[in-house]
């Protein structure tokens, strides 16, 4: 068989062990499209090396694997990691919009949740990708109508993703990209504090000050416990 090609979902059954042996990773199927953010960069990095069929062992030293802060509570801080993978099957990896809701959100979750971690790294640039992707998966049309319940999930999901983004812009001093998502979350629900705190503070590091003043004191209404 080829190798994935770029854009591609790949299923791959995946055992990880420390160095002890202990193992902290065990997937019988993990499916995911690399260069999306949802994996470990070593699998990331290495399974589009693999043809179907293939058993391949990747040790991955710390960057590659959890990092430099670990995964708590069974992944130590720097710690290498060795990977047995077996790349089960290759197809052309599938557009989230016409998923049901409930798989939209799930699949949402987890790339946010992969941002997170990239976030808790320090790495921003990778976890504004996932929560991108994340938005991605949560924006647009579905293949089914929500329910209310499912529609409001999909709205709080999207408010969470666009602050996680806002935050990720400001660690990486880009200011106009980071008011533009805290309008976004702003859009969907206008009374978030998280997203009005922000906009303020970045309002005032332009020096808008008559505006930040607004926003902020909006901000302490809602929360009063709020740090401006």
């Amino acid at each position: 068989g080829l190798r994935p090609r770029p854009g591609q979902e790949v299923s791959v059954k995946v055992l990880g062990a420390l160095e002890d042996g202990g193992l902290v990773e065990r997937d019988p199927r993990l499916t995911f499209v690399p260069g999306y953010g949802d994996v470990v960069q070593a699998l990331e990095l290495g399974v589009p090396t693999m043809q179907p069929g293939e058993v391949a062992f990747f040790l991955a030293a710390f960057p590659y694997g959890y990092g430099r802060p670990g995964r708590e509570p069974d992944v130590p801080p720097e710690a290498p990691l060795l990977f047995e993978v077996t790349l089960l099957e290759v197809r052309e990896g599938l557009d989230p919009q016409p998923l049901p809701p409930a798989a939209r959100l799930r699949l949402g979750a987890q790339r946010r949740e992969r941002g997170n971690f990239h976030f808790a790294r320090g790495d921003f640039p990778a976890a504004l990708r996932s929560y991108r992707l994340a938005l991605r998966a949560l924006d647009g049309p579905a293949a089914a109508p929500p329910g209310p319940q499912e529609e409001e999930e999909l709205r709080e999901q999207r408010v969470k993703c666009f602050n996680n983004c806002a935050a990720a812009e400001m660690k990486l001093q880009r200011v106009e990209e980071a008011l533009a998502a805290c309008e976004a979350a702003l859009s969907i629900s206008p009374d978030n504090g998280r997203a009005l705190l922000r906009r303020g503070q970045l309002l005032a590091q332009q020096g808008r000050d008559v505006e930040a003043a607004l926003v902020l004191r909006r901000a302490l209404e809602l929360d009063p416990a709020s740090e401006v």
